[in-house]
């Protein structure tokens, strides 16, 4: 993309406070669309909160989060949480698959909330269950998956919507480094393909090996080359 292009992210001076703890202390930041960026930094240095105010799941002390050039802060809870669903995918360190949905089910739930009809939704999930291959295992229940597998059916279900920015926290995090290598290889493809922002919070060099750029969260600060 180019620099003149509305960035897919945009945070602008962001700070977050828990009474008198201030966990974000003025967070700027630009990501375009196929751009990826890793987080890194100690635990406690504010990488979870800041994916908190980039997801719209947390609003700001101060600052603004911009996503398509729309301010976050500036909507209500239900505009809110449209946009969320329409645009934003998140990969969890543990899952969070719903465990009586089958794992095709797992990924045509973010089409269900956006109303895709039932035809769409399964050829859209199959689509990426075949890429991410576990389509062999769609009538699986979680319970009955490796734990790649179920990141593999996680990272389909972020992505199944086509999402602008696709937001990870520690997705290799809950797996083994074999299995841990195998999804972020994953991973790094299919956000080149789809031509999705990402921002991926990790404590690994591996994992934010594959992101374009890197910054360093301390102390409630980003450095590093961001923006």
């Amino acid at each position: 993309m180019q620099a003149t292009d509305v960035p897919v992210l945009e945070c602008d001076s962001v700070c977050k406070e828990y009474g008198s703890l201030r966990v974000l202390n003025g967070v700027s930041l630009r990501l375009f669309a196929g751009e990826s960026l890793a987080l890194t930094g100690p635990s406690g240095s504010g990488k979870s909160t800041l994916l908190n105010c980039l997801g719209g799941v947390d609003r700001p002390s101060s600052g603004a989060v911009y996503l398509l050039g729309e301010v976050l802060s500036g909507m209500d809870g239900d505009a809110l949480a449209l946009l969320r669903r329409r645009r934003i995918g998140t990969i969890f360190q543990f899952f969070h698959l719903l465990p009586t949905l089958s794992v095709r089910e797992n990924v045509e739930f973010p089409l269900v909330l956006l109303g895709v009809s039932e035809d769409e939704r399964r050829a859209r999930a199959d689509a990426l269950l075949e890429r991410v291959q576990i389509k062999h295992r769609a009538g699986a229940l979680p319970s009955q998956l490796s734990g790649g597998e179920m990141q593999r059916c996680a990272i389909a279900r972020a992505l199944v919507h086509k999402p602008a920015l696709l937001l990870a926290d520690e997705p290799t995090g809950n797996l083994d480094s074999q299995n841990g290598a195998n999804i972020l290889s994953l991973l790094s493809e299919l956000t080149q393909e789809s031509g999705a922002a990402l921002v991926l919070v990790t404590h690994s060099e591996e994992a934010a090996g594959i992101c374009q750029r890197r910054g360093v969260m301390r102390d409630g600060t980003l450095s590093e080359n961001v923006s």
